[in-house]
């Protein structure tokens, strides 16, 4: 059953296609996994496994009467941001612990009328806001890979579902790496598409940073995923039209130019197992026959925090910051700790501060993508993040380095900044501490092909929770 609930959708979708698996199987072997699992990891909020059997039994259906939809039967966990009509709806929050969602969002609907089945929603931290997943609402979600360590934010509850074996899909989104972030510390892929490539609810889908997008185990079932979620939507008129469709991927990357940047000059300090763990990617890779070269991106502290920090305190310190004085009480320390951080990081500058330090940023990584046909840099500086604790009120050891705040071993936002590059994140390795590390694939703007060429041609060549000895929680 364990071997059946690592089954990917890409061999669920052929089995079921030959009679030789049903969707009642696989959800079954899902569910049995999820109520073997979840007592240690926490990464559902809520769950429906009868109605999903029941959802599952009339998928199998569809395929009997060859009226199969492309993702018809697979498992699915949505995040908890995202609403489902008669769906509770908390976005990890106790301000929300009574509501109920009266409509489903437009990306849930588009997995839902793709054949998804779900099962569960999975857990988020309050108000999608942090780069681990616990809240005053839902307990703290646990990495499956070490129980000590957490599991990345914001989507993660689907990463961590997706490595413990508890759903074969799973939803996300990204505002500062939120789905890269959890994708990279459980062990898996997860994809933040050039922006408007997947539509957003507004308001949200006017901030350029925001991406929706999914989570999955392996390079191709990213693919048919994200080729379900991509598309317009006349809810966000920043949503790019036509359709974009990934077609099958070409793993061959013999001669192609790939750059690779470790810390882009110092601005972000690594430990030493990332740093390992990226060049032996890129050797893996070399090895597959790319032509991979280190190379240097200076990006300016000041402007890169100047960047991040009026962005977000316009956007989530003022959202956030506006529930505290009448929330404050039932509210999270890491939520209020976020909002007024960004504040700090904002300091004097301006919107055209912002702008100008955004530009610089682009016109560092520009002529690299111009002259390579893919950047690869980590994920996150450190190792991983200790499950439970706040973050709130102190910093994190990095590489000997002490960060002043735990958002500054995110190398995510790099790419929130520069909203149109595509970035896949894929496993690089794993730390002694049994965590996971991740490796960014960003392609140029809106080639969103190349990342899966590369992520390919690593998984490829280092296979990934593909055999019982390389997956967690087997005891």
């Amino acid at each position: 059953m364990t071997d059946l609930a690592y089954l990917t959708a890409a061999e669920a979708l052929a089995r079921f296609a030959t009679r030789e698996l049903s969707p009642v199987e696989l959800m079954d072997a899902v569910i049995a996994r999820a109520e073997a699992t979840e007592p240690t990891v926490n990464a559902f909020c809520f769950t429906r496994y009868e109605a999903a059997r029941a959802e599952a039994a009339a998928a199998e259906a569809r395929w009997a009467k060859g009226e199969a939809r492309p993702l018809e039967g697979i498992p699915l966990a949505i995040k908890d941001e995202m609403p489902v009509a008669g769906q509770p709806w908390s976005m990890g929050s106790l301000v929300y612990r009574d509501l109920v969602a009266d409509e489903t969002s437009p990306l849930a609907r588009r997995m839902l009328d793709a054949g998804c089945v779900q099962h569960a929603r999975s857990t988020t931290p309050e108000f999608s806001c942090a780069g681990f997943t616990q809240s005053r609402i839902h307990g703290v979600t646990r990495n499956p890979w070490n129980p000590e360590y957490g599991v990345g934010g914001s989507s993660g509850g689907s990463g961590a579902a997706l490595a413990a074996g508890s759903t074969t899909l799973a939803g996300g989104s990204d505002i500062g790496g939120s789905i890269r972030i959890p994708a990279a510390f459980n062990g898996v892929v997860g994809f933040k598409a050039p922006h408007g490539r997947v539509p957003c609810e507004p308001p949200f889908g006017l901030d350029m940073y925001c991406h929706n997008g999914g989570l999955a185990r392996t390079v191709e079932d990213m693919r048919l995923f994200q080729n379900v979620l991509a598309g317009p939507h006349p809810m966000d008129h920043r949503s790019l039209r036509p359709r974009y469709a990934l077609g099958p991927i070409d793993a061959d990357v013999s001669g192609m130019p790939i750059a690779l940047c470790l810390d882009f000059d110092g601005l972000f300090a690594l430990d030493d197992e990332v740093r390992a763990n990226t060049l032996a990617a890129a050797d893996a890779l070399r090895a597959a026959g790319a032509d991979v070269r280190e190379v240097a991106i200076p990006l300016d502290r000041a402007g890169y925090h100047a960047a991040i920090g009026y962005h977000f305190a316009q956007i989530f310190g003022a959202w956030i910051g506006g529930m505290v004085e009448e929330h404050g009480a039932e509210m999270t320390d890491y939520a209020i700790a976020f909002s007024r951080h960004v504040v700090e990081l904002q300091g004097d500058a301006s919107g055209y501060d912002q702008i100008e330090a955004e530009a610089a940023i682009w016109n560092a990584v520009a002529p690299v993508l111009e002259e390579h046909t893919a950047l690869l840099c980590p994920t996150l500086g450190t190792r991983g993040l200790v499950a439970g604790d706040e973050y709130a009120d102190h910093g994190l050891v990095v590489g000997g380095v002490e960060l002043p705040f735990y958002f500054d071993t995110l190398i995510t936002p790099v790419f929130n900044v520069l909203s149109a590059c595509p970035v896949l994140n894929v496993p690089s390795g794993v730390a002694d501490n049994g965590v996971p590390t991740g490796l960014q694939i960003v392609g140029r703007t809106f080639d969103d092909a190349t990342p899966f060429r590369i992520g390919a041609a690593l998984e490829r060549e280092r296979p990934w929770l593909d055999a019982p000895e390389r997956r967690p929680l087997q005891g």
